[in-house]
């Protein structure tokens, strides 16, 4: 089975993805941990980071399309990242979360030690703005665009065990229904 978990930034994909990962034994490919790791290799956070990678389309084309690759050749891996539920085209389940902006920011406020929920704000809204520019101009996605998503779940409203159980209930349905 392949999963891909897309959201934008602080909506929990990371969380979910990891939950749902260990509690199959499946593999996990998650692209934000890669970009965070090339961010921090290059001295830089993520909105410098951002900004580099809009003037260097290298950047995401590497991380988007060896996610791809390896989505592609495994079985029982799920795959997080924006990207996900757009490139892996024969994933069994794509899963889109979203939050409100006040929740995505309190998130990212508590896992990246921002010095404040302004900042947090600001970063946050950069980053999709250059995220959306970048998709659009390299891969003419719009990310706000839903069609490839097969389940779209308010992470707002639940915590990660919760958000685990709705996506357990769809990955059973698809296992009935392909006989496994």
């Amino acid at each position: 089975m392949r999963i891909t978990v897309s959201g934008l930034p602080g909506s929990g994909t990371t969380s979910l993805a990891r939950h749902l990962a260990t509690a199959h034994c499946f593999s996990l490919i998650s692209a934000g941990e890669v970009f965070r790791q090339m961010a921090a290799e290059q001295g830089m956070d993520l909105a410098e980071f951002g900004r580099f990678a809009e003037s260097n389309p290298a950047i995401d084309r590497e991380i988007d399309a060896r996610q791809k690759e390896i989505a592609e050749q495994r079985d029982d891996i799920v795959v997080e990242g924006r990207l996900s539920g757009w490139f892996v085209q024969n994933a069994d389940l794509k899963v889109w979360l979203f939050a409100p902006i006040d929740c995505r920011v309190s998130r990212i406020l508590d896992r990246d030690a921002v010095e404040s929920m302004e900042t947090a704000r600001a970063l946050t809204l950069e980053r999709e703005a250059s995220e959306a520019h970048r998709y659009r101009e390299y891969y003419n996605i719009d990310i706000d665009d839903p069609s490839p998503y097969h389940l779209a779940i308010n992470s707002g409203r639940f915590g990660v065990v919760d958000l685990a159980s709705i996506v357990d209930t769809a990955i059973l349905v698809i296992r009935e229904k392909k006989g496994n």
